[in-house]
């Protein structure tokens, strides 16, 4: 009872700030179109790439991975955000959803909890706190997503707490839905949690800790996951860029392979990854990308080797800024897996090979 009427005299001080300061909200309008070609090499004949990919997944067509809008709202003691998508990313990355919420990129209120505005809630879906890859392709250092961004959620849907009480350090604290989730599974009833923590000691080096705690399974098969996400993000020079993350997750197997009075084992997940950007000059750079995803019980990639999925991977990307606004990207990606996993001609082969150019126009 004590913590709902801090928390309520709180929500009355931010009402209070917002008639004193009937400021009107700022409205911004933004857009992003990111259209694909992409060769798999495995020349999958249903033209999809492998599943446990989501972005630029079509094989041998000219295709749109994103087409976004989105607008923002800033009322100084609130604000909101509300975007709508279409393209591959969204038919692939929200197949579980109705079709009223497919479409959705994300839809959130919040309010400042303190007259400084360093404390907020929000609440809606929103982009997930976990990683440093976004849905965004010209936000990120490569093409094509990391094999750990892939795996682990681009969305939440539920509330969040946020303090920045200076600008070296921020904490988040939410309660969400599930693991990528708008809606809850049917019959799960349980909430999950998420945590992050980052601190930027200067504007060259960040380092984020990020994590989710929940059940993603109906109760009668309840399954505990516990994951971390851990990155630096390093500005080496003014043309060199270095990522390094770490992926680590644990899940309790299934209660319908332990015998009765037994206790369940963890089932476990790993994904390192290095990511070097330098930039030639305003116009031109480039990317190297090397990764390791293994989830041998098949946790979060299911395989079809009986060996799991134990994959290592490899890019190159080449990208050249037209406009401001235009971004040309072209990249080749090679993984491997340490089994035959991936289909070719009907048959199980050990490698995949895409080569895939990308033209994203961000508005303004």
């Amino acid at each position: 009872m004590k913590k709902i009427i801090l928390f309520a005299v709180a929500l009355m001080g931010t009402v209070q700030a917002m008639a004193q300061d009937p400021k009107k909200p700022d409205i911004k309008f933004s857009g992003f179109v990111d259209v694909y070609y992409g060769f798999d090499f495995n020349q999958p004949f249903s033209n999809e790439r492998p599943d446990f990919l989501f972005n630029h997944t079509r094989h041998n067509e000219v295709n749109l991975n994103l087409g976004l809008v989105n607008m923002e709202i800033d009322g100084g003691f609130y604000r909101g955000n509300i975007g709508l998508m279409v393209g591959t990313y969204a038919q692939y990355n929200l197949a579980a959803e109705q079709d009223l919420l497919k479409n959705v990129f994300e839809a959130n209120i919040g309010l400042a909890l303190d007259k400084e505005r360093k404390l907020w809630i929000d609440a809606g879906i929103f982009a997930s706190h976990i990683g440093f890859e976004s849905a965004i392709s010209a936000q990120n250092y490569t093409l094509t997503r990391s094999l750990l961004a892939e795996n682990s959620p681009y969305f939440l849907s539920g509330a969040k707490l946020t303090y920045t009480p200076n600008e070296k350090w921020e904490f988040e604290g939410g309660i969400f839905n599930g693991w990528q989730r708008i809606q809850r599974l049917p019959g799960n009833t349980s909430p999950a949690f998420g945590t992050r923590v980052t601190h930027t000691p200067n504007d060259k080096l960040t380092f984020n800790w990020s994590t989710f705690i929940g059940n993603d399974f109906p109760q009668e098969d309840k399954r505990m996951r516990y994951f971390n996400n851990l990155y630096a993000q390093l500005q080496v020079s003014q043309k060199v860029g270095l990522i390094l993350g770490f992926d680590y997750g644990i899940q309790e197997e299934s209660s319908s392979i332990v015998a009765v009075g037994d206790e369940r084992a963890f089932e476990q997940w790993f994904s390192p990854v290095g990511i070097l950007r330098v930039d030639f000059n305003e116009n031109w750079g480039m990317a190297l990308r090397s990764e390791y995803y293994q989830d041998e019980k098949g946790v979060i990639i299911s395989s079809f080797s009986p060996a799991g999925f134990k994959t290592t991977g490899f890019s190159i990307n080449i990208d050249r800024k037209i406009t401001d606004n235009i971004l040309f990207r072209i990249e080749g990606r090679h993984l491997q897996n340490a089994s035959p996993n991936f289909e070719k001609d009907s048959e199980l082969v050990r490698g995949n090979t895409l080569l895939i150019g990308s033209l994203a126009i961000t508005i303004p």
